[in-house]
């Protein structure tokens, strides 16, 4: 079973995106947690929102009070609602929300049945529930529910005591090939990409990207990849290094029996409808793309956004850390494709820049320049490479740190030249 837990504000956004799953016939509430029933055991979005109001009221000082939480048994497994119920009391009494308003729903909508659960992280004093180590904690819960209703184990991914953490390049660091390669190797064997943009999207977080280049060997059209590192503007910030210097695994055949190989294990990765329904309660509970972005974030998935120079949304891609595994919007469901989230952004952006022309005059300084507006970094959505950001955010230091061993300063261009040289003594060898 994987428990995912978003952390949010908007409290009636997460209870409207459950009410949604009722009206549509797709869900129902199992458990009120102190909240009053009614007497037709009906629901709507108002009510449930008013009966935290005491909470939210109280809340002193916490910027996310909102709990979003499903708990999703692997689809094999065969879970009665009696079972559902006695799994979210015991998840959120050793979570710490046991004294908590919480509402348990039910889903139906994929072939995974799995449940939400709402509640706030503040007390009726106003004060915060601790989760300083509520990823771990939660993954024992979860261990613990398997053994006890005999479900389905999730694969967890095991880490090794010989595994080293590793760093995005660092362009003005030097020795930039060594750093490509202690990346580019070992990807293929950790995560799942169907195509070159997902590959590219994946090496983004890494400041790395890769170029497809075409021409002509002896008259033959030959195809080949190059790689090169970025800046913190995603720039290319180095000269382009022939995706031969890092082992076959980097080249174009072997990318390409890669996607094709992902295409098949991705059809049938249950992974897909969780991924797709925490996507779909973010885009409820945000309060707009860097909040959306933080809340996937904080749930193990980067959120990838290729926008074209007119700053229109041509591709949206998600990077999940928990399944390894890299997915465009569109593969996902139709709802999470680029031209959804350019709608929902467009509106946003409109919005913040009415805002911006009606309170501009208030921020001009003596003279007359407008103060410099936060610069949009092209990299904001990897927040948690950045020293600020908590190691311990669901999944992203067991996703990516640690996973995979650094180069150790090899020359990988040395190293192919050697390879090169032993082949050419061989064939001399045999003509002989």
């Amino acid at each position: 079973m994987i428990a995912k837990i978003g952390k949010g504000e908007n409290l009636y956004g997460a209870i409207s995106y459950n009410q949604k799953k009722i009206d549509s016939e797709n869900g129902q509430v199992l458990l009120l947690n102190k909240i009053p029933e009614t007497l037709d055991n009906t629901y709507s979005t108002n009510y449930l929102h008013q009966c935290f109001e005491p909470y939210l009221s109280a809340n002193i000082r916490t910027e996310k009070p909102v709990r979003h939480i499903s708990l999703n048994p692997d689809p094999k497994d065969k879970v009665s609602d009696a079972q559902f119920v006695e799994m979210a009391q015991e998840y959120m009494e050793r979570m710490g929300y046991g004294k908590q308003p919480y509402v348990v729903f039910k889903h139906t909508d994929i072939e995974r049945t799995h449940i939400h659960i709402v509640t706030v992280c503040v007390g009726i004093d106003g004060k915060k529930i601790s989760d300083s180590y509520d990823h771990p904690q939660s993954m024992a819960i979860c261990r613990d529910l398997e053994q006890k209703y005999n479900l389905t184990p999730a694969t967890e991914k095991q880490r090794t005591g010989d595994e080293q953490a590793f760093r995005p390049v660092d362009y003005r660091a030097g020795d930039i090939k060594s750093q490509i390669a202690s990346v580019v190797r070992y990807l293929p064997k950790y995560y799942q990409y169907q195509n070159i943009g997902a590959y590219n999207a994946l090496l983004s977080l890494f400041n790395i990207t890769a170029e497809e280049v075409k021409g002509e060997l002896h008259g033959q059209p030959k195809n080949g990849l190059v790689y090169f590192a970025l800046n913190e503007q995603g720039e290319k910030a180095s000269n382009p290094f022939k995706a031969s210097l890092f082992g076959k695994h980097a080249g174009l055949e072997e990318l390409q029996n890669h996607f094709a190989e992902a295409k098949k294990k991705m059809k049938t990765n249950p992974a897909r409808a969780i991924l797709k329904n925490t996507i779909e309660a973010a885009m409820h509970t945000a309060m707009g793309e860097t909040d959306f972005k933080k809340q996937l974030m904080e749930q193990g998935i980067n959120t990838v956004v290729r926008r074209n120079d007119e700053r229109r949304i041509f591709g949206m891609t998600f990077i999940d850390h928990e399944s390894r595994s890299v997915w465009n919007g569109s593969a996902l469901d139709k709802k999470l494709s680029a031209n959804v989230f350019n709608e929902w952004w467009k509106e946003e952006a409109i919005a913040q820049r009415q805002h911006t022309e009606q309170t501009s005059n208030a921020y001009l300084p003596a003279t007359g320049k407008p103060n410099a507006d936060e610069k949009e970094e092209t990299h904001g959505f990897f927040d948690f490479l950045n020293k600020e950001q908590p190691t311990d955010d669901f999944g992203l230091i067991d996703g990516l740190g640690g996973l995979l061993p650094e180069a150790q300063g090899e020359d990988y261009e040395e190293q192919a030249f050697a390879d090169r040289m032993k082949k050419k003594k061989k064939r001399l060898g045999r003509q002989r």
